[in-house]
């Protein structure tokens, strides 16, 4: 492999063209805000989203989708998930089925309740190769080059094998899987128990309560993906309890900041439209109900949340109906 595109040149997007800038002769960068594309092109820093790290000299921005993926043997979407299928459209007319496409967005579809692979294979003009990356890392320790663990997930494994080999270095090594419907709903869903974490320790309570709310939040990722297709052990793995475990507990993450502002009383406009980043929990969450609706699934910490988020329930009053519950065998 030899040409690597990444579309979105947000924090995780530019984390990975530093972290597999080794393993290609080029990387391009595609951003579509020219303002930021400028200055990393004059400064080498992406100043807005990743702050502090310079890019490798093989990488390059550039804010035409042509540009980026044209000549590529891999394109990597990394982009929030509301852009995936508008940036895959635009870009498909530059794909080519030998490519190898891998998807590393977080996010279910909202109105379709698509996975972001079956946004991207919408998208493509013919059955392509993709697979789906995804796992516990925040993106300020990937660019450190701070070792990390994530999985490649593929339906065709020789796919998934084939970018294994590619994008493992010293510090960043990839675990193959086939179950990409576990994995996708595990990297969605964790953002959204990573609300209620953050709520739960904005409130005060401790340990106890943290390790309760990561269990069962765990369990109730796992009925859904089960429910979808998926395999259970699945999600006793890295993309599962390990992206899990690290989006709940870690200071890094946006979605467990949104949930500590929750409990200080904001209202979530309030809080998203002070951020840079996207908070994809936000936007998952109502995804998250209507598939545990469609699939008959009981989600208590989910829709608690997502009476939260949307006002009709306080974080304190969320976490009483958690307990008041009717009970039940684990």
């Amino acid at each position: 492999m030899t040409t690597l595109a990444i579309l979105g040149a947000g924090s995780w997007g530019t984390a990975l063209s530093i972290v597999l800038a080794p393993r290609f002769e080029k990387i391009r960068l595609w951003t579509f805000e020219p303002d930021l594309a400028a200055r990393m092109q004059a400064s080498r820093i992406n100043d807005l989203f990743l702050p502090g790290f310079t890019l490798p000299a093989n990488v390059e921005i550039t804010t035409r989708l042509a540009d980026s993926v044209g000549g590529s043997q891999i394109v990597l979407g990394v982009m929030p998930s509301r852009f995936a299928r508008t940036v895959y459209l635009e870009a498909a007319p530059h794909f080519d089925p030998s490519m190898i496409f891998v998807s590393a967005t977080k996010g279910l579809e909202r109105g379709t309740l698509l996975r972001m692979s079956q946004v991207l294979a919408q998208a493509l003009p013919f059955e392509g190769k993709i697979a789906v990356l995804s796992g516990p890392t925040f993106a300020r320790e990937i660019a450190c080059g701070e070792p990390a663990a994530v999985v490649i997930a593929s339906q065709d494994l020789q796919v998934a094998e084939q970018v294994q080999l590619t994008f493992s270095g010293p510090t960043f090594r990839l675990y193959t899987n086939s179950d990409t419907i576990s994995v996708e709903i595990g990297a969605a869903l964790k953002n959204v128990i990573a609300i209620a974490a953050g709520v739960c320790s904005g409130l005060g309570l401790g340990s106890n309560t943290h390790a309760a709310l990561v269990t069962r939040g765990l369990a109730e990722i796992t009925r859904l993906a089960v429910a979808m297709g998926g395999e259970a052990k699945t999600m006793a793995g890295l993309a599962g309890l390990g992206d899990l475990v690290l989006t709940c507990g870690g200071d890094l993450s946006r979605n467990r900041k949104v949930g500590l502002e929750l409990a200080k009383g904001r209202r979530i406009g309030e809080i998203t439209g002070s951020m840079r980043m996207i908070a994809e929990g936000v936007e998952t969450c109502d995804a998250a109900v209507e598939l545990g609706s469609k699939f008959r699934i009981d989600l208590p910490i989910i829709q608690q949340m997502h009476a939260v988020l949307n006002g009709s329930r306080t974080p304190q009053a969320a976490v009483r109906e958690l307990m008041d519950r009717s009970l039940k065998g684990e």
